[in-house]
């Protein structure tokens, strides 16, 4: 089962880094689970909306609820958010 969730959470890493790199303008493969989304990406409150909605409709996870959302700071903590979806 493990080894299914990695490879879960890979595909969602890979396809959270393209997404990522089209709303941000970076590279996708400068991005790790560690980047930080206002540390290294420079998202503000409303980029960090934006994303939202756009992981809602990518990964088809319903709504993410404020507080779920406010306590992402890193690339690492969506695939865990998305994982447990």
């Amino acid at each position: 089962a493990n080894l299914r969730r990695r490879d879960d959470d890979r595909m969602v890493f890979e396809k959270l880094c393209t997404l990522l790199a089209g709303q941000f303008g970076v590279e996708a493969d400068t991005l790790t689970m560690e980047t930080s989304l206002t540390d290294d990406l420079n998202a503000d409150s409303l980029d960090l909306a934006e994303l939202m909605m756009s992981l809602e409709e990518e990964f088809d996870i319903g709504e993410i609820d404020e507080e779920a959302a406010a306590g992402i700071r890193t690339i690492g903590d969506i695939v865990c958010l998305i994982g447990e979806e």
